[in-house]
This record gives C-alpha cells, sequence and structure tokens, in this order.
C-alpha cells in the first residue's frame, strides 16, 4: 500500500487449534498487503488515506454455524464468512471500516487435508476470498466468479501459492 495508507488489522482467537497470534498476525498482514498492492496496481483500488480498520475473527465451526444461520439462513458451518461494513462496488473507495471476516478452524482443516494443502495456504486463500467480498467482489454468476477467481488466483501467486481453482469451473 502506499506510503500514509495502512490498514488496521484487528485479531480476535475465539476458539482453540488456530496458530499462535503472532503467526496468525504475520500471516494476514502479509496476505492482506499483497492483496492491496495487487488490487491498487492492477484495478486501481483506493483505500482511504488515513487508513482503514479490517476485523478478523478466528472461530470454530460452531460459532460459524450459528452466525451462518443467524445472518444468512444456512444452518452448516463454511470455511469463511464476510460481512462488510458498507457495501461497496470493486473499485469504490471504501469507508474506515472494511468490515469483519470470520473463519472456522475445523472445515478449513477439513478443506485443507481434503485437498492436500497445508492449512495455512488454505487459510490465506481464504482470506484473499474474503476480503476480495469485503470490496465488493461476489461468485453469485459465472462472470463474476471467473474475475474474483482470476484475482484470488493471480494474488496467491504473487504469495508463491498455486491455482486453488485450476481444472474447476467457476463457483
Amino acid at each position: 500500500m502506499p506510503a500514509g495508507e495502512t490498514i488496521d488489522i484487528q485479531i480476535s482467537i475465539e476458539a482453540g487449534g488456530w496458530p499462535d497470534a503472532g503467526v496468525l498476525e504475520a500471516l494476514c498482514a502479509r496476505t492482506i498487503v499483497a492483496t492491496c498492492d495487487y488490487l491498487e496496481r492492477v484495478e486501481g483500488q483506493p483505500f482511504p488515506k488515513a487508513g482503514c480498520e479490517l476485523s478478523l475473527l478466528f472461530a470454530d465451526d460452531k460459532m460459524v454455524r450459528e452466525i451462518n444461520g443467524k445472518w444468512r439462513d444456512q444452518d452448516k458451518p463454511t470455511n469463511v464468512l464476510s460481512f462488510p461494513a458498507v457495501p461497496v462496488t470493486p473499485g469504490q473507495l471504501p469507508g474506515p471500516m472494511l468490515g469483519d471476516i470470520l473463519f472456522a478452524r475445523e472445515t478449513i482443516a477439513r478443506e485443507a487435508d481434503a485437498m492436500d494443502i497445508a492449512f495455512d495456504n488454505h487459510l490465506i486463500h481464504l482470506l484473499v476470498h474474503g476480503f476480495l467480498h469485503l470490496l465488493g467482489y461476489d461468485h453469485i454468476d459465472d462472470d463474476d466468479a471467473r474475475i474474483m477467481e482470476g484475482h484470488e488466483t493471480r494474488i496467491l501467486a504473487m504469495l508463491n501459492l498455486s491455482d486453488p481453482y485450476e481444472n474447476t469451473s467457476p463457483a
């Protein structure tokens, strides 16, 4: 991010089994900086000059299931949930509060095992995915999915991670 522009990342670990807070902070900071750098360079994404705040909640399946049921009428856990503070469209200047991203540890671990990838690599992908949602990206239709997944793939490549969508159709 350009000088003077920062994202204050607030981390809350609400369940056991997550990496140490310092490890999570470093992983999240590196991932968010790479994502912002990419979006600024490729898409011209602006960020507030005074900085902004991002909340990350590291939870378990039970907590995410409850939140998913309450806010999305889906009585099941999911790997990641994103709640933008204010809805924006891609390329629009977000407000000082970007929003919240929640992660379900057991679901992420199961998915990482099933895909035979490292837990941290899957978490990084989901952080990028969730952050893009806060900035207005979505994958509801195939065209939007291609755009969002293309961004994810290129950001992950910057972080030396493989394409999670290789040999799949848009979600």
